[in-house]
């Protein structure tokens, strides 16, 4: 009965499946013999996997009570060391093994790159006590610079055979980089319900003195944090790399925003301690959806984007609101309770 429970939808969850249906059924019909086609969903497919292993890696951040403003930089400065290594290590004709040893090979690499860009970020957060915002601009900042000092601005292309196939082939009839999406965010969601770190993590963004207190090592907790963090980034870079068949700093830049949004839209506490993986995967698709019919009704770049800036604010105004709403209807509740109990002790004198 319990695991039934946690399947069980809740009123966000519901919320965002209706918006879905919604909106497919508007651009079903406002654009009729171009939006309900096959090519249209795999495009979304396709598309999908690199904003959504962005957003895990935000989401986690969050969640604990932080912010990680370094998604982005650490997911391309980890793609050029994968395309390096890649086009250095490789002869021009390795077969299908070699290249994907020496993948297997980068990739670790640039796990150990973002493991430690994680412990960096989470020991300045924890140890000198810097806010998560000024440290993670921080560190966005000192990546970039590095990753453009390094290529001088350019692009690392002409990936082998191998990553242009996990950008472009499918399994199943599902896309390569949305199988990779889904593995990560089933993980990711296992490891926030069914592990002690993982509830931890929702402890120490709900309140983070009150875990430190409860004997949890909350310095540790918040470098896990980062450096799972960091991990997603490496996934999300690969999968770019892969549809771009190079590898760059800058890519993705416009996907910050979309991140937080899809996360708030989701459900999940912008000051931590509540979110659920399924919400998210659910705003990412309400998202994904809104923006293909966006664009085949060939509506402006920019005007999405501040209508994603837009839709923003009015979610936050409205938790905002919500959460206020709340903490009044408590405080009447209590003293409704207070004025009537010297009433029922009067009754049983």
């Amino acid at each position: 009965m319990k695991s039934l429970s946690a399947l069980r939808p809740d009123g966000t969850n519901i919320g965002l499946m209706l918006l879905i249906a919604l909106a497919l059924a508007i651009f079903t019909v406002m654009l009729p013999g171009r939006f309900l086609t096959d090519s249209t969903f795999m495009s979304m497919a396709f598309q999908l996997p690199e904003l959504g292993l962005l957003t895990l890696a935000m989401f986690i951040a969050i969640l604990s009570g932080g912010l990680n403003l370094a998604i982005i930089a650490t997911a391309n400065l980890t793609a050029l060391f994968i395309a390096w290594t890649l086009m250095r290590a490789l002869p021009a004709d390795a077969g299908t093994g070699m290249q994907l040893l020496w993948l297997f090979i980068a990739i670790i690499g640039a796990m150990l790159i973002a493991a430690l860009i994680g412990v960096i970020t989470g020991v300045m957060v924890t140890r000198i006590g810097a806010h998560p915002i000024l440290v993670t601009l921080a560190t966005m900042m000192t990546l970039n610079g590095i990753g453009i000092w390094l290529t001088k601005g350019a692009a690392v292309s002409g990936m082998p055979s191998v990553v242009q196939a996990l950008g472009s082939n499918t399994l199943l009839g599902v896309p390569l980089p949305l199988w990779v999406f889904l593995f990560a965010a089933a993980l990711l969601a296992l490891f926030l319900g069914k592990t002690r770190a993982g509830k931890c993590i929702y402890m120490g963004g709900s309140n983070i003195n009150a875990t430190w207190f409860s004997g949890i090592n909350t310095h540790r907790m918040v470098i896990l944090v980062y450096v799972i963090s960091s991990l997603l980034c490496v996934l999300a870079g690969l999968i770019m790399m892969a549809r771009f068949n190079s590898a760059r700093m800058g890519y993705g830049d416009a996907y910050l925003l979309l991140t937080v949004l899809a996360i708030i839209l989701g459900g999940t506490d912008p000051n931590g301690g509540f979110g659920r993986v399924t919400g998210v995967v659910l705003a990412l698709i309400a998202l994904q959806v809104l923006s293909t019919g966006f664009n085949l009704m060939n509506i402006s770049q920019h005007v999405s984007l501040a209508m994603w800036g837009a839709v923003l604010i009015v979610v936050l105004a409205f938790k905002q609101f919500k959460t206020r709403f709340n903490e009044h209807r408590a405080v009447k509740l209590s003293k409704l309770a207070a004025a009537l109990n010297p009433l029922t002790e009067k009754k049983e004198v």
